[in-house]
Protein backbone atom coordinates (compact mmCIF):
# COMPACT_ATOMS: atom_id res chain seq x y z
CA UNK A 1 0.00 0.00 0.00
CA UNK A 2 1.84 2.93 -1.13
CA UNK A 3 1.26 6.29 0.66
CA UNK A 4 -2.12 7.92 -0.17
CA UNK A 5 -2.20 11.60 -1.63
CA UNK A 6 -3.13 14.10 1.76
CA UNK A 7 -4.58 17.96 0.55
CA UNK A 8 -4.00 20.31 3.12
CA UNK A 9 -6.99 22.58 3.85
CA UNK A 10 -4.81 25.77 3.47
CA UNK A 11 -5.69 29.67 3.58
CA UNK A 12 -8.79 31.09 6.02
CA UNK A 13 -11.00 29.15 7.64
CA UNK A 14 -14.31 30.31 5.38
CA UNK A 15 -16.83 29.20 7.69
CA UNK A 16 -15.37 31.09 10.43
CA UNK A 17 -14.72 34.37 8.55
CA UNK A 18 -17.68 34.42 6.70
CA UNK A 19 -19.70 33.90 9.45
CA UNK A 20 -18.92 36.49 11.81
CA UNK A 21 -18.43 39.04 8.62
CA UNK A 22 -22.24 38.15 7.60
CA UNK A 23 -23.27 38.41 11.11
CA UNK A 24 -22.09 42.01 11.14
CA UNK A 25 -23.14 43.14 7.78
CA UNK A 26 -26.37 41.96 8.74
CA UNK A 27 -26.17 43.64 11.74
CA UNK A 28 -25.07 46.50 9.46
CA UNK A 29 -27.51 46.31 7.31
CA UNK A 30 -30.56 46.68 9.74
CA UNK A 31 -29.17 49.66 11.31
CA UNK A 32 -28.74 51.31 7.94
CA UNK A 33 -32.05 50.62 7.45
CA UNK A 34 -33.42 51.63 10.48
CA UNK A 35 -32.50 55.39 10.08
CA UNK A 36 -29.21 57.26 10.36
CA UNK A 37 -26.62 54.88 10.89
CA UNK A 38 -24.11 57.94 12.11
CA UNK A 39 -26.30 57.50 15.31
CA UNK A 40 -24.77 54.36 16.21
CA UNK A 41 -21.08 55.15 15.99
CA UNK A 42 -19.23 57.18 19.64
CA UNK A 43 -16.01 57.07 20.12
CA UNK A 44 -16.04 57.17 23.79
CA UNK A 45 -18.53 53.81 24.09
CA UNK A 46 -15.85 51.93 21.62
CA UNK A 47 -13.24 52.87 24.01
CA UNK A 48 -14.73 51.95 27.34
CA UNK A 49 -15.64 48.54 25.64
CA UNK A 50 -13.47 47.56 23.61
CA UNK A 51 -10.36 48.75 25.33
CA UNK A 52 -11.90 48.10 28.42
CA UNK A 53 -12.43 44.15 27.33
CA UNK A 54 -8.85 44.47 25.99
CA UNK A 55 -7.35 45.59 29.19
CA UNK A 56 -9.45 43.09 31.65
CA UNK A 57 -8.65 40.07 29.31
CA UNK A 58 -4.57 40.60 29.34
CA UNK A 59 -4.76 41.22 33.15
CA UNK A 60 -6.28 37.54 34.16
CA UNK A 61 -3.59 36.20 32.17
CA UNK A 62 0.39 36.43 31.64
CA UNK A 63 2.18 38.26 29.10
CA UNK A 64 3.12 34.32 27.73
CA UNK A 65 -0.29 33.07 27.43
CA UNK A 66 -1.45 36.24 25.84
CA UNK A 67 0.84 35.51 23.29
CA UNK A 68 -0.22 31.92 23.15
CA UNK A 69 -3.73 32.96 22.45
CA UNK A 70 -2.34 34.96 19.80
CA UNK A 71 -0.18 32.43 17.95
CA UNK A 72 -3.49 29.81 18.76
CA UNK A 73 -6.10 32.27 17.15
CA UNK A 74 -4.15 33.18 14.26
CA UNK A 75 -3.50 29.65 13.56
CA UNK A 76 -7.54 29.09 13.92
CA UNK A 77 -8.26 31.71 11.51
CA UNK A 78 -5.42 30.53 8.72
CA UNK A 79 -3.56 27.25 9.32
CA UNK A 80 -3.30 23.62 7.02
CA UNK A 81 -5.22 21.17 8.53
CA UNK A 82 -5.78 17.75 8.03
CA UNK A 83 -8.95 15.86 8.46
CA UNK A 84 -9.79 13.10 10.76
CA UNK A 85 -10.25 10.65 8.27
CA UNK A 86 -7.46 11.63 5.85
CA UNK A 87 -4.77 11.36 8.58
CA UNK A 88 -5.97 7.75 9.18
CA UNK A 89 -5.68 7.18 5.97
CA UNK A 90 -2.16 8.21 5.97
CA UNK A 91 -1.03 6.44 8.86
CA UNK A 92 -2.39 3.70 7.71
CA UNK A 93 -0.46 3.31 4.70
CA UNK A 94 2.66 4.52 6.92
CA UNK A 95 2.10 1.40 9.07
CA UNK A 96 1.54 -0.95 5.87
CA UNK A 97 5.12 -0.19 4.43
CA UNK A 98 6.82 -0.61 7.82
CA UNK A 99 5.20 -4.09 7.99
CA UNK A 100 6.00 -4.36 4.32
CA UNK A 101 9.40 -3.61 4.17
CA UNK A 102 11.06 -3.31 7.27
CA UNK A 103 10.51 0.13 9.87
CA UNK A 104 14.03 0.96 8.08
CA UNK A 105 12.32 1.66 4.87
CA UNK A 106 10.24 4.47 6.87
CA UNK A 107 13.38 6.76 6.78
CA UNK A 108 12.93 7.80 2.86
CA UNK A 109 9.44 8.25 3.54
CA UNK A 110 10.23 11.35 6.21
CA UNK A 111 10.84 14.06 3.32
CA UNK A 112 7.19 13.49 1.70
CA UNK A 113 5.91 13.80 5.46
CA UNK A 114 7.50 16.73 6.54
CA UNK A 115 4.02 18.49 6.43
CA UNK A 116 2.75 16.72 9.11
CA UNK A 117 5.41 16.95 12.14
CA UNK A 118 3.63 15.32 15.19
CA UNK A 119 4.18 12.05 12.86
CA UNK A 120 7.44 12.79 11.87
CA UNK A 121 8.47 13.36 15.29
CA UNK A 122 6.83 9.98 16.57
CA UNK A 123 8.42 8.34 13.54
CA UNK A 124 11.89 9.72 14.40
CA UNK A 125 11.63 8.79 17.32
CA UNK A 126 10.68 4.79 16.28
CA UNK A 127 13.62 4.76 14.02
CA UNK A 128 15.97 5.95 16.86
CA UNK A 129 15.18 2.72 18.55
CA UNK A 130 13.49 3.99 21.18
CA UNK A 131 10.56 1.33 23.27
CA UNK A 132 6.78 1.57 23.02
CA UNK A 133 6.77 2.86 26.48
CA UNK A 134 9.03 5.83 25.62
CA UNK A 135 7.07 6.83 22.26
CA UNK A 136 4.25 6.84 23.83
CA UNK A 137 4.57 8.78 26.95
CA UNK A 138 6.83 11.75 24.97
CA UNK A 139 3.84 11.67 21.76
CA UNK A 140 0.97 11.75 24.70
CA UNK A 141 3.28 14.76 26.61
CA UNK A 142 3.26 16.97 23.30
CA UNK A 143 -0.57 16.04 22.94
CA UNK A 144 -0.89 17.46 26.48
CA UNK A 145 1.03 20.63 25.77
CA UNK A 146 -1.23 21.24 22.48
CA UNK A 147 -4.44 20.78 23.97
CA UNK A 148 -2.85 23.17 26.86
CA UNK A 149 -1.79 25.75 24.28
CA UNK A 150 -5.42 25.79 22.52
CA UNK A 151 -7.23 25.50 25.57
CA UNK A 152 -5.57 29.10 26.98
CA UNK A 153 -6.64 30.36 23.72
CA UNK A 154 -10.18 29.40 23.76
CA UNK A 155 -9.77 30.57 27.62
CA UNK A 156 -8.81 33.75 26.79
CA UNK A 157 -11.66 34.82 24.32
CA UNK A 158 -14.16 32.90 26.72
CA UNK A 159 -13.04 35.70 29.47
CA UNK A 160 -13.44 38.73 26.51
CA UNK A 161 -16.92 37.50 25.96
CA UNK A 162 -18.01 37.65 30.02
CA UNK A 163 -16.13 40.91 29.97
CA UNK A 164 -17.72 42.46 26.93
CA UNK A 165 -20.69 42.53 28.14
CA UNK A 166 -19.82 43.95 31.52
CA UNK A 167 -17.43 47.01 30.10
CA UNK A 168 -20.91 48.01 27.99
CA UNK A 169 -22.42 47.78 31.67
CA UNK A 170 -20.20 50.37 33.36
CA UNK A 171 -20.09 52.47 30.21
CA UNK A 172 -23.84 52.64 30.45
CA UNK A 173 -23.46 53.66 34.21
CA UNK A 174 -20.77 55.87 33.31
CA UNK A 175 -23.36 57.53 30.27
CA UNK A 176 -26.14 57.75 33.03
CA UNK A 177 -23.94 59.72 35.43
CA UNK A 178 -23.38 62.51 32.88
CA UNK A 179 -26.67 62.51 31.69
CA UNK A 180 -27.70 63.05 35.44
CA UNK A 181 -24.58 65.15 36.24
CA UNK A 182 -26.06 67.75 33.25
CA UNK A 183 -29.64 67.64 33.58
CA UNK A 184 -29.62 71.57 33.47
CA UNK A 185 -28.54 71.64 30.10
CA UNK A 186 -30.83 69.88 27.79
CA UNK A 187 -28.03 69.62 24.96
CA UNK A 188 -25.92 67.02 27.11
CA UNK A 189 -28.74 64.84 28.06
CA UNK A 190 -28.70 63.42 24.14
CA UNK A 191 -24.58 62.32 24.08
CA UNK A 192 -24.53 60.98 27.77
CA UNK A 193 -27.68 59.10 26.90
CA UNK A 194 -26.17 57.99 23.21
CA UNK A 195 -23.19 56.20 25.24
CA UNK A 196 -25.18 55.22 27.86
CA UNK A 197 -27.36 52.65 25.54
CA UNK A 198 -24.25 52.02 22.76
CA UNK A 199 -22.29 50.25 25.18
CA UNK A 200 -24.45 47.98 26.36
CA UNK A 201 -24.80 47.52 22.20
CA UNK A 202 -20.81 47.42 21.83
CA UNK A 203 -20.45 45.31 24.66
CA UNK A 204 -23.33 42.64 23.35
CA UNK A 205 -22.43 42.32 19.59
CA UNK A 206 -18.93 41.67 20.52
CA UNK A 207 -19.21 39.25 23.14
CA UNK A 208 -22.12 37.54 20.91
CA UNK A 209 -21.10 38.28 17.47
CA UNK A 210 -17.12 37.76 17.68
CA UNK A 211 -15.20 36.19 20.78
CA UNK A 212 -17.71 33.73 22.16
CA UNK A 213 -17.84 32.27 18.31
CA UNK A 214 -13.92 32.45 17.72
CA UNK A 215 -13.99 30.62 21.52
CA UNK A 216 -16.01 28.02 20.58
CA UNK A 217 -14.17 27.58 16.89
CA UNK A 218 -11.16 27.19 19.08
CA UNK A 219 -12.25 24.83 21.35
CA UNK A 220 -13.45 22.58 18.15
CA UNK A 221 -9.88 22.50 16.84
CA UNK A 222 -8.74 21.63 19.72
CA UNK A 223 -10.60 19.04 19.98
CA UNK A 224 -10.01 17.40 16.01
CA UNK A 225 -6.39 18.17 16.42
CA UNK A 226 -6.43 15.99 19.45
CA UNK A 227 -8.15 13.46 17.67
CA UNK A 228 -5.55 14.00 14.80
CA UNK A 229 -2.71 13.17 16.91
CA UNK A 230 -4.31 10.35 18.48
CA UNK A 231 -4.53 8.55 15.36
CA UNK A 232 -1.22 8.80 14.52
CA UNK A 233 -0.27 7.72 18.00
CA UNK A 234 -2.28 4.83 17.37
CA UNK A 235 -0.72 4.01 14.54
CA UNK A 236 2.88 4.80 16.14
CA UNK A 237 1.98 2.10 18.78
CA UNK A 238 0.85 -0.21 16.13
CA UNK A 239 3.87 -0.03 13.71
CA UNK A 240 6.38 -0.70 16.78
CA UNK A 241 4.35 -3.38 17.71
CA UNK A 242 4.72 -4.92 14.30
CA UNK A 243 1.08 -5.05 13.95
CA UNK A 244 -1.15 -6.51 10.84
CA UNK A 245 -2.93 -3.20 9.35
CA UNK A 246 -5.83 -4.71 9.37
CA UNK A 247 -5.74 -4.63 13.13
CA UNK A 248 -4.74 -1.02 13.12
CA UNK A 249 -7.74 -0.34 10.41
CA UNK A 250 -10.03 -1.86 12.76
CA UNK A 251 -8.31 0.16 16.21
CA UNK A 252 -8.15 3.62 13.78
CA UNK A 253 -11.94 3.18 13.33
CA UNK A 254 -13.48 2.81 17.02
CA UNK A 255 -11.81 6.64 16.85
CA UNK A 256 -13.52 7.75 13.86
CA UNK A 257 -17.34 8.88 13.49
CA UNK A 258 -18.88 6.65 11.54
CA UNK A 259 -19.16 8.62 8.61
CA UNK A 260 -15.81 8.39 8.41
CA UNK A 261 -14.67 4.97 9.11
CA UNK A 262 -12.03 3.16 6.53
CA UNK A 263 -12.98 0.26 4.83
CA UNK A 264 -8.98 -0.38 2.85
CA UNK A 265 -8.79 -4.41 3.70
CA UNK A 266 -12.14 -4.85 3.62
Amino acid sequence: MSLPRIGLRTGFDTATVLGIASGFLLVGAAVVLGGSSVAFLDAASFLIVVGGTLGVSIASYSWTEVGAARRVLVRTLRRPAIAPRDAALLVLGVADNARRRGVLALQPLLPQLRRFPFLVNGLGLILDGLGIGEVETSLRQEIEATTARHATGAAFMRKAAEVAPAMGLIGTLVGLVQMLGRLEDPTSIGPAMAVALLTTLYGAVLANMLFAPLATKLERNATEEALVSQIYLTGLVSILRQENPRRLELQLNTLLPPAQRLNVFN
